[in-house]
């Protein structure tokens, strides 16, 4: 009996690792097709080795054939001064910025920043996986030597292992199906002529579950499916604030009622309606109907071009009866190019991703970079963090500011703001949070919370 199932298991393996194709076949760039620059592609021995040249242009040497779901296994060994990728599920449609390649990219970053396997949305939302918060993923890439990636693309889930250790673990649907690709990322002149190589690229397109990793439990979970929780999202605690269809759970900041115009629920999303431009000259800020003291929030949101709004928590209704919005902390939301508050205030505290009038907003997450926004029109994501009087402001998985309330810094911030006459601002145990009208098409959608 043992003979017999020693047989089968012997046999079921042989067709599990039947199962996996040569993306390369070892001697030439048969079933590939250069998209994009210019930089060149060759075979050498076992690898294909990509070089920079000039160009403008990133440089993709991509499969003839396109992938859906699929698991993706390669060793890459790159010069420490270059950048790259590999493509998946990604595609270079005419309507599309002429053709320009775009799609997810697996990263290849042998920089001191160091978000090698994050997953970062070329030509479109840019990322969607930093590894500003996966320490022990950015510590897994090597310099000077080969590293191994294995990559799943099963359905809504991406995920990324770099050289054992989970690096990214996303859930998105944009897009289902496209083509691989491997990136010569354009350079300056100083780096013409530098090498990235890859070998052993293989790919399994069914039976996956034998060769489907692990998620581990410390590799942050990035959720894009709109107004959706995960599992693991709901085992940690997450819930929706806003359901996506109703206006359950929020009212007015002026009343007990939501607002009967100025606010539309259409497709998932939340818009507050374009009037005046002034607080609450439309269908006023509405807030959650509970109060919140030590929370984590995120939700999207989408600006139009000259749009100012903003996110509040700590907020107290009661406290401002006369004209304009209601009173709390404030994660600014604004078009910095276009709307003239980006340039009042004092060194940028009014900008977008700051604390509104108090703390400007940066890049903590790579100071030598600026923060990143996706764009007008597009969604972006924000994150607020509360853990009794320390609080975090993120954007599009970028810190971009941390304080202590009830700290002498702090009040004295408040003190020389616009806040100085409001008692004991910001320092309340417990507040709704606000999703303000400012006279500006803004919308919102996948609002999110869990209460630590």
């Amino acid at each position: 009996m043992l003979f017999f199932a020693s047989q089968w298991d012997e046999s079921q393996n042989a067709k599990a690792q039947s199962d996996w194709q040569p993306l390369f076949n070892g001697k030439d760039l048969r079933g590939w097709s250069v998209k994009g620059g210019t930089a060149t592609y060759r075979t050498e021995g076992d690898a294909i080795v990509g070089t920079t040249v000039a160009t403008p242009h990133n440089t993709f040497l991509c499969t003839d054939k396109n992938y859906g779901d699929f698991i993706l296994e390669f060793e890459v060994k790159v010069d420490p001064s270059l950048n790259s990728g590999v493509q998946i599920r990604s595609n270079s449609l005419p309507s599309y910025q002429n053709g320009r390649v775009h799609g997810y990219q697996v990263e290849i970053d042998p920089s001191v920043r160091a978000y090698s396997g994050g997953i970062y949305d070329e030509a479109r939302r840019g990322w969607l996986a930093a590894l500003a918060e996966n320490e022990a993923g950015r510590r897994a890439f090597v310099n000077g030597t080969w590293n191994k990636y294995h990559v799943e693309a099963i359905g809504n889930e991406l995920r990324v292992w770099l050289n054992g250790v989970e690096t990214a673990n996303v859930l998105d649907d944009v897009t289902a199906t496209g083509f691989i690709a491997l990136q010569v990322h354009s350079v300056k002149e100083a780096d013409y002529g530098k090498e990235i190589r890859w070998r052993n690229i293989r790919i399994k397109t069914a039976n996956f579950e034998a060769d489907r990793w692990a998620v581990e439990p410390n590799c942050p979970e990035e959720n894009y499916l709109v107004n959706t929780l995960t599992n693991n999202e709901q085992r940690h605690g997450w819930r929706l604030l806003w359901d996506g269809k109703t206006s359950n759970g929020w009212r007015s900041a002026r009343s007990q009622d939501f607002p009967a115009t100025g606010w539309v629920i259409k497709d998932g999303v939340l818009t507050v309606q374009p009037s005046t431009g002034g607080e609450s000259t439309g269908g006023g800020d509405i807030v959650t109907r509970e109060q919140f003291t030590n929370f984590e929030l995120k939700l999207e949101f989408n600006i139009t071009e000259g749009a100012n709004s903003g996110v509040k928590y700590f907020v107290q209704p009661e406290l401002n009866q006369g004209a304009g919005s209601a009173i709390g902390c404030e994660f600014q939301i604004l078009d910095d190019a276009k709307h003239p508050d980006a340039s009042m205030g004092v060194k940028g505290n009014r900008t977008l991703g700051s604390l509104y009038d108090l703390i400007p907003a940066a890049n903590m997450s790579i100071p030598e970079q600026s923060k990143v926004f996706r764009g007008i029109g597009q969604w972006n994501q924000l994150r607020i963090l509360v853990r009794g009087n320390h609080v975090e402001h993120w954007l599009n998985g970028f810190k971009t500011l941390e304080y202590e309330r009830n700290s002498p810094m702090f009040n004295a911030l408040v003190a020389y703001s616009k806040y100085k006459d409001w008692p004991n601002f910001g320092n309340w145990a417990q507040g709704h949070i606000l999703l303000q009208d400012h006279g500006n098409e803004v919308s919102f959608r996948s609002v999110k919370v869990r209460e630590l």
